[in-house]
């Protein structure tokens, strides 16, 4: 399959049928985005659904026929979009440079469709994310008008760090840290802080009038615990609230599991069937009970979460990067000194404090082979466990007596779930 996609289509060659489907595929891609920017009136009268497909077409028979003077094709192109541009400032007073680089964009991509299969998939993808992307602009202006200038400046600063330290990183394991590969434990620690960071885009896109369903999915997949204790800190406050409350908590609480999925599958995706079976149970029994609880929450009940802070922030991530290094060295440790037994109460313990550092360490272990997909599979649901375990507790000493009774409740047959298809 990989051979196809690298397969070059030249057109003194390539069967004429081939060549076809190739152009319509370019002119498809170009209609697209040139539907997207007559629809939403973007484009004006600078350009819209007949001439995209063209530019497209152009920028596809350059490379198909023409491939040496593939830039200066470009180049020329370029002359009447900023001639074309400039009228547009001309006359509409718009100066937005949106459509004058999708434009650019769509010749590059009907280019790209001509120079290969793999291209032309590439090409096709970012064609449709392209689409999304100019289709979505008021939601991404509604987004940056609801963030904090610290939070823009938060955010800002761990980017940077992010595409400076990143490529600076041996990659490689080092003996001054004791065998640990920097460069992996900071990409790690930038994907789980990613995981939350779409979370929270989601959240803060769709504003405080979400539901209260989506505010535990989105709680769980930025902080789980944080809002463990916002929601059992209200029914201190209205203690008729426990049961909207605890549906909050219990949602919360599973997204967990699929999170760890996610993680699983990046990181040692043959270690995916294994686990799948006792996590994606939890999923299940928890999503049920959740739904029961829902079902018995009153319609009137409703609640208003914390704001939950933005993830990408630099010293949370820098102690979540510590965390990690710790739970992998004391993982290798554990099981050489004290074998399986070892893994299991170092997964115990950190689940207390973070399943995302475990369930990582225990994936890379077994990609490794330092560690069987048993001892991997049965270490990453105890650390689930443990975490589970600490929701609840905090429902019993920060929340009512009622939340606490319930979370206790759904929670451990959550847990007994999972137990019962990690013994099968």
């Amino acid at each position: 399959m990989n051979e196809i996609l690298y397969v070059m289509v030249d057109p003194t060659t390539a069967p004429l049928s081939e060549l076809v489907l190739h152009l319509l595929l370019a002119g498809g891609l170009g209609a697209l985005i040139g539907l997207e920017r007559e629809q939403s009136e973007s484009g004006g009268s600078f350009a819209g659904s007949r001439t995209f497909p063209l530019i497209a077409l152009y920028g596809a028979l350059v490379q198909a026929f023409f491939p040496a003077v593939l830039s200066v094709a470009l180049g020329i192109l370029v002359v009447p979009l900023a001639v074309a541009y400039v009228g547009k400032i001309w006359y509409e007073g718009d100066i937005g440079l949106t459509t004058l680089v999708a434009a650019l964009l769509t010749a590059v991509l009907g280019a790209m469709v001509m120079h290969s299969d793999r291209g032309a998939l590439i090409a096709i993808i970012v064609g449709g994310a392209v689409t999304v992307l100019l289709s979505v602009k008021d939601p991404i202006h509604e987004f940056a008008g609801q963030i904090k200038e610290s939070e823009r400046r938060a955010s800002a600063k761990f980017i940077l760090v992010v595409l400076v330290v990143l490529p600076a990183l041996p990659d490689r394991s080092l003996d001054a840290l004791y065998g640990l590969n920097p460069r992996f434990i900071w990409l790690m620690v930038v994907f789980v802080t990613g995981l939350g960071f779409v979370a929270y885009v989601l959240g803060q896109t769709l504003g405080p009038e979400r539901g209260i369903a989506l505010t535990g999915i989105v709680g769980g997949f930025v902080s789980s615990t944080a809002t463990t204790v916002s929601m059992a800190e209200k029914t201190t406050q209205n203690a008729t609230l426990y049961h909207v409350c605890a549906f909050a908590v219990v949602t919360a609480s599973i997204v967990m599991f699929p999170r760890a999925l996610i993680e699983i599958a990046v990181v040692n995706p043959d270690l995916l069937p294994s686990v799948a079976l006792p996590l994606g149970a939890m999923t299940i029994v928890g999503a049920v009970a959740a739904g029961v609880l829902y079902w018995r929450t009153a319609s009137d009940e409703t609640v208003e979460p914390e704001e939950l802070k933005n993830p990408f922030r630099l010293r949370p991530a820098l102690l979540f990067g510590a965390i990690f290094a710790v739970v992998l060295l004391v993982s290798e440790y554990a099981n050489e000194w004290f074998g399986a037994s070892g893994v299991y109460a170092t997964a115990f313990f950190s689940g207390l404090a973070d399943v995302d550092a475990m369930t990582i360490t225990l994936s890379q272990l077994a990609a490794e082979g330092t560690v069987s997909t048993e001892v991997a599979t049965t270490g990453i649901v105890i650390a689930a466990i443990a975490n589970t375990f600490v929701k609840a507790v905090l429902a019993w000493v920060l929340g009512s007596y009622r939340l606490g009774m319930l979370v206790s409740i759904v929670l451990g047959v959550v847990v007994l779930s999972g137990l019962a298809f990690l013994v099968v």
